[in-house]
């Protein structure tokens, strides 16, 4: 059986959306190695995979050829369920949208993963307010969505990423929609996070300032890794 020392490793992944009429190639042969406690971010104009690799990494989406190894466990050999499981318990999920439910309050959208996942409501509701409190909201949190700003939403949805201390947080434009002062105050909590927990952090980003916080940044181009940020960090130590 191999072994992959990487926290994260893919090698010649291809992955093809058929649409029935048309096929299209979003992953052509990429390969990528990140190391426990990274932060990476991936970077490249709209539509050259991206999201596409964030979502086969992290298991997703299939891929259509490939290996992807996440702490040392081949993906392909996890049936649907062992996926659902292992990313309930070992990953958290930022998205640009922050698909929070908007009828349960901040503690509750927090508790919601755990609960699902059949965490007891006690043991939920102290996991969900040691999350809240590490962003900084612990005294929102019998406020709705609608009561919070788009900055304290996301930190919303940063509790709920980090609430079941997950080795691997993924973040798919995490700072899109908030403005310049609310962006900083996001990343300078996921640095602070990443820095403190030892957390492996993957972000596709379009922000030169968002990347410029990562220990490197990978560059896509037409569904292929043209950058992996390893000779930038190598010349920069």
């Amino acid at each position: 059986m191999t072994v992959y020392s990487s926290i994260i490793f893919a090698e010649g992944i291809h992955k093809i959306y058929d649409t029935g009429k048309l096929k299209v190639p979003a992953l052509q042969g990429v390969n990528l190695a990140v190391e426990e406690g990274e932060m990476v971010a991936i970077m490249g104009p709209s539509g050259c995979g991206k999201t596409t690799l964030l979502n086969c990494l992290s298991g997703l989406d299939d891929i259509d050829e490939g290996v992807i190894s996440i702490a040392g466990t081949d993906l392909a050999t996890l049936s649907d369920n062992q996926k659902t499981r292992y990313r309930a318990t070992s990953m958290g999920y930022i998205f640009q949208a922050y698909n929070l439910l908007p009828v349960l309050t901040a503690r509750g959208n927090v508790e919601l993963p755990l609960l699902v996942s059949g965490t007891d409501a006690n043991t939920a509701r102290d996991k969900a307010m040691a999350a809240l409190d590490l962003v900084g909201l612990s005294e929102r949190e019998r406020h709705y969505p609608s009561e919070l700003s788009g900055g304290q939403q996301q930190r919303v949805t940063i509790a709920r990423a980090l609430v079941n201390e997950p080795e691997i947080v993924w973040g798919d434009e995490p700072t899109g929609n908030l403005d310049s002062e609310n962006s900083g105050e996001i990343m300078d909590l996921l640095t602070k996070l990443n820095k403190e927990n030892r957390q492996t952090f993957i972000i596709v980003t379009h922000s030169d300032e968002v990347a410029a916080r990562a220990h490197r940044i990978v560059r896509m181009q037409d569904g292929v890794v043209v950058d992996d940020g390893r000779k930038a960090t190598a010349a920069a130590g």
